[in-house]
């Protein structure tokens, strides 16, 4: 069995998240991908509480489990490899180009194989010059998603104008987001 983490802020998940689980699932065979919600992420401000995007991520991955992920990747991918044995943790190809500058990239690749979505349009190049910068390349894993220009941060921009996002969301975090009044802004 080999497990697959995907973390992050998911505020809100999109239909990107869900098309890189359903990807990584289907290219890397991972049987259960577990998705962590981050209480607290490192290099970004959330003011969603961490309860509401824990629902929101529940309704976007209903075949997960979804957690609460409280601490540093390498000490989530050191539990997760007690846990699960053989791991795979999962991150965009955006995310692959800072990897080298993480708190302990060494410690990730020691503990889980990185898997890594790639995008058409995508730099390869980029791709190559992160992966040269890492310790152990053989540890990363490159696979396919389609091209999907979305970003939480745009959807809540357009949300909280007013503007329309159920093209950009699963149908189940539409609902939850249209029935809780998420990201409006005070009128």
């Amino acid at each position: 069995m080999t497990a697959g983490l995907f973390g992050g802020s998911f505020d809100p998940p999109h239909r990107g998240h869900v098309a890189l689980v359903e990807a990584a699932r289907r290219e890397l065979g991972l049987d259960p991908v577990v998705v962590l919600v981050t209480v607290r992420p490192a290099y970004k401000r959330v003011e969603t509480p961490v309860e509401t995007r824990l629902e929101l991520a529940r309704a976007a991955f209903p075949g997960c489990p979804v957690e609460r992920e409280e601490s540093t990747s390498d000490v989530t991918v050191r539990e997760a490899e007690a846990r699960f044995g053989d791991v795979v943790f999962l991150i965009g190809a955006d995310q692959f180009l800072d990897f080298p500058s993480w708190h302990d990239p060494d410690a990730v690749l020691q503990h889980a194989r990185l898997g890594v979505a790639t995008r058409p349009g995508y730099p390869r190049q980029a791709l190559e010059q992160a992966l040269a910068r890492v310790s152990r390349p053989e540890r990363v894993l490159f696979f396919a998603i389609p091209e999907l220009p979305i970003a939480s941060s745009d959807i809540r921009e357009r949300l909280a104008a007013g503007a329309p996002v159920d093209d950009l969301l699963p149908p189940a975090v539409a609902e939850l987001v249209r029935a809780r009044g998420l990201y409006r802004r005070e009128r």
